[in-house]
């Protein structure tokens, strides 16, 4: 009766330990709380979506993915804690993550220390380099030039002013475009920042009311600095030409009417006239209806991060990290955005929409740039 038992209570562990085998755990840090709770959970409804899809039609080699969520408070105090939990405690086998620069960098050295892949799919500063990161967001390379020389040439724009989000991300940004405008022959007049949580930009906005300046250009913080700069320009009656390095068209909904006229360049728009757009569009209208967040250029290039790491473990034919890692520049993805590959010091060239921001929220292209170039980000790797 014993022996039996036993072999029952084995065979039970053993068929526990196989079915957790038979997953593929994905992690997916995420800021559901601070700057980026504005954006946080149309990341997490494209995650769950591309999870959905894949499972539907078999899984990566046989095996269903598994997600897990975790909220990194948009900062690195928050982050060392998600990441830890989802590294060292659900042992994740990826993680696949659009946040804010802090908590990328916070995150780094945990995927580093428990040596798994980890997917970018935000767009950020640039240069961030680990053998086990790879990203498929734009870069300023990218991102600034089309903002900036649009500016010049039909704008007649010759005096900026910078405004940005205290960190990372937001001096990066400006730190390249600085420099970009420069070389373009126009002027930085000021260069103003404010913390990342910080709400009340009245003192910035005076200095650029007395600046001289002819454009606006701004990196905040993706989420709620976005929203609180830009109802503070429009109530201090700011109509310079504006340029916002860190919206997207899901945050630009959310302003209403105070975001119509921004220019962006984004690498995804809801408008991209593709059969793959199209099909993605309808499929996430209806897995969440009335509950969908619009997709934006956070939520889907995190859409196609899930199928891009699919597409390498495939081609590995295992998790293994190492075979993973290798496999992921040689692969493709054809997404929202068109075919996406990271092969470019583990970044990747992308298709850029300059847009303008209507009143309903909704962009208008102005001007597309195809396979634009993230140019040198890595060159050690």
């Amino acid at each position: 009766m014993k022996l039996k038992l036993f072999s029952i209570l084995v065979g039970t562990m053993l068929a526990t330990s196989a079915l957790a085998e038979d997953t593929i755990k994905i992690g997916v840090p995420v800021g559901l709380s601070g700057a980026n709770s504005v954006i946080a959970p149309a990341i997490v409804q494209a995650s769950e979506l591309a999870v959905e899809e894949i499972n539907a039609a078999g899984g990566i080699l046989g095996r269903k993915l598994e997600l897990h969520v975790a909220d990194d408070g948009s900062g690195a105090a928050g982050a060392q804690k998600a990441f830890d939990s989802l590294v060292f405690q659900k042992e994740v086998n990826a993680i696949i993550a659009t946040e804010t620069s802090a908590a990328r960098n916070a995150g780094l050295p945990i995927v580093a220390k428990g040596d798994i892949p980890y997917i970018y799919a935000s767009f950020y500063e640039g240069r961030s380099c680990s053998p086990n990161l790879y990203v498929n967001g734009w870069v300023p390379e990218q991102q600034v030039p089309p903002v900036v020389d649009y500016f010049i040439k039909t704008q007649n724009a010759k005096k900026f002013f910078l405004v940005g989000s205290d960190y990372a991300f937001g001096r990066g940004m400006l730190e390249f475009a600085r420099a970009y405008i420069t070389k373009a022959g126009g002027e930085v007049v000021g260069e103003e920042y404010l913390p990342m949580e910080g709400t009340d930009w009245t003192a910035i906005i005076t200095k650029l009311k007395g600046s001289g300046a002819d454009a606006l250009i701004t990196s905040t913080a993706g989420g709620t600095p976005n929203v609180t700069l830009t109802k503070q320009l429009r109530a201090a009656g700011v109509t310079l030409p504006y340029g916002n390095l860190a919206v997207d068209e899901g945050t630009a909904k959310s302003m209403g009417a105070d975001a119509a006229g921004i220019f962006i360049a984004a690498s995804y728009v809801t408008s991209i006239d593709s059969p793959a757009n199209k099909s993605f569009l309808a499929a996430i209208e209806k897995k969440f209806g009335t509950e969908l967040r619009t997709p934006n250029d956070l939520s889907v290039p995190q859409y196609e991060a899930v199928y891009l790491y699919k597409a390498a473990v495939e081609k590995a034919g295992t998790t293994d990290t190492a075979a993973v890692l290798e496999a992921l520049p040689q692969v493709s993805y054809t997404g929202p955005r068109g075919v996406i590959t990271m092969n470019k010091q583990h970044h990747a060239p992308l298709t850029m929409y300059l847009g303008q921001v209507e009143a309903d929220g909704s962009v208008k292209v102005v001007q597309t740039f195809e396979g634009v170039d993230p140019g040198e980000q890595c060159p050690n790797l």
